[in-house]
């Protein structure tokens, strides 16, 4: 991995000014956006600083490395998302270790997750993952499928679907990103019409270390960002 050039308390600092302003721009209350620091590939060590500086969510996208790590930082206050794709036969893990799942794509995990979150004990909050672009690459169901999802989601009795999340096609310029963006919240506002009981839906999880600002602006309440905090990581 290339690290920032930044210590993690100047990266943090940085992109906490970023998400002020970006709120400052379009009215928003800073608030009402969470910063999720994503985490994988990042060894305890440095995560542990990014804590010490204030970092309060970490999100992870594999669950073979969050298993691994998860027990090395039990640090109380501190939230653990999962980000990346879970496979159904993941789900036992994911509901053990993390405090929200952002990436809920079908009936089968749903109930999956489900079932385990059970097990636990526990109501475990979700976001519907929607493939917003349509790009085959992408998981995430398909935008004329996510109030059924939703509706089936909410009627189990250990998920809790407190939003949607989703990731548009990499791009140069984050403006290309916006109306992915756009189309999610709609798509949010259209569902709460649609499913009155099935509550405000009010988490928008999008935007990355490229586009969060730009994400922001469009309604997002938790930016996923992680090689700004900790520099570029390479692929597992």
């Amino acid at each position: 991995m290339t690290h920032s050039p930044l210590s993690i308390e100047q990266s943090l600092e940085h992109v906490r000014s970023r998400i002020m302003q970006a709120c400052i721009r379009c009215g928003r209350d800073p608030a009402g956006v969470r910063l999720v620091a994503v985490s994988k590939t990042v060894e305890p060590e440095r995560i542990l600083k990014a804590l010490a500086a204030g970092v309060a969510i970490l999100g992870e996208n594999y669950i073979q490395e969050a298993r691994e790590k998860i027990p090395l930082i039990d640090k109380s206050g501190i939230s653990w998302h999962y980000i990346g794709h879970l496979q159904t036969n993941k789900a036992k893990y994911a509901a053990a270790l993390f405090d929200m799942v952002h990436s809920l794509d079908s009936l089968q995990l749903a109930q999956a997750l489900d079932r385990e979150a059970g097990k636990n004990n526990r109501i475990l909050p979700v976001l519907v993952q929607v493939n917003v672009s349509g790009e085959q690459t992408k998981t995430g169901c398909a935008p004329e499928d996510t109030v059924e999802l939703i509706a089936a989601a909410a009627h189990l009795q250990h998920l809790s679907v407190q939003g949607l999340m989703t990731m548009p096609p990499p791009a140069d310029d984050p403006e290309q990103s916006r109306p992915f963006f756009a189309a999610l919240r709609r798509l949010r506002d259209d569902s709460v019409r649609q499913l009155p009981g099935a509550g405000a839906l009010a988490e928008l999880s999008m935007g990355m270390s490229a586009d969060f600002e730009t994400a922001i602006e469009e309604g997002a309440t938790l930016v996923r960002v992680g090689a700004l905090l900790f520099g570029e990581r390479s692929h597992i």
